[in-house]
């Protein structure tokens, strides 16, 4: 087992299960603020134990758990124009920036379409509607949502050329607390849809993301007191550097090479 995955199952199975329902009712923070840490499993084993121990004030971290699994795989497709419009928005860091994916569940068969958007207090605020079977993501319906998403949220039109980018394939655990949303992710695969290139990330690392309706958590200072500090670095942005290196430019690449070491 890829250490990173193992670590994950460890930091699952120490913590009290929880079903989906209880995660969105202390936190579901489809608008939030948060911060991407690329974590050595070492410092992850001593970080997830903090978190869910019994004894911590405030009370352990939880883990979501649905039909008895802990740890869960996630598959997402990445839509974006030819030009990349999507990434290089990204890159710059502008306001009005967003994201598009269909994302997989791959344990239960479930599937979404999402849209991720820059928020006005520069928080990331999530969109999505259930794909149903035989929908596609690129269908009439998805197009209208995301038509009404973009115009309402910033007053623009939904690009028509839009096309498969890149696919994601990774091992999540998801741990919450009241107000708190951490998620796990490791063995992390991406492939480039236009070129078929793949790049696994080190499987000595964690991809740890916070997630709260604040800036900084109790969370993010757990961890810089561990010497990691937040990465510039996203699954898209990152695996797209990845694969297409030439992308890669500016303070991002040290995150891309922490992240893909064999493929920079």
């Amino acid at each position: 087992m890829i250490p990173a995955v193992r670590a994950l199952a460890r930091a699952a199975m120490a913590a009290r299960p929880v079903p989906l329902a209880d995660v969105q009712a202390r936190a579901e923070l489809l608008a939030r603020f948060g911060s991407s840490y690329l974590v050595p499993v070492d410092v992850f084993a001593a970080f997830a134990a903090e978190l869910t121990d019994r004894r911590r004030p405030g009370g352990p971290f939880a883990a979501l758990c649905i039909n008895g699994r802990r740890w869960f795989r996630y598959c997402s497709v990445y839509y974006d124009t030819p030009d990349l419009r999507s990434f290089h928005d990204d890159r710059r860091g502008l306001r009005v920036r967003y994201k598009i994916r269909e994302r997989l569940y791959a344990d239960t068969g479930e599937r979404q379409f999402e849209i991720k958007l820059q928020g006005r207090r520069g928080e990331t605020v999530k969109h999505r509607r259930p794909l149903l079977p035989g929908d596609t993501a690129l269908g009439t319906a998805p197009r209208g949502f995301l038509a009404s998403v973009l115009d309402r949220s910033y007053g623009i039109a939904a690009p028509t050329d839009l096309g498969r980018s890149i696919e994601t394939d990774y091992t999540r655990v998801t741990l919450v607390a009241d107000g708190q949303r951490i998620t796990c992710d490791a063995a992390l695969l991406c492939r480039d849809l236009e070129t078929g290139r793949t790049v696994r990330a080190d499987g000595g690392l964690v991809l740890v993301e916070t997630k709260t309706a604040g800036r900084l958590t109790e969370v993010d200072r757990l961890l810089h007191g561990y010497g990691i500090r937040a990465a510039d670095f996203t699954k898209y942005g990152g695996g797209l550097s990845a694969l297409r290196p030439h992308l890669t430019a500016g303070h991002r690449r040290v995150a891309v090479r922490t992240a893909f070491p064999s493929a920079v």
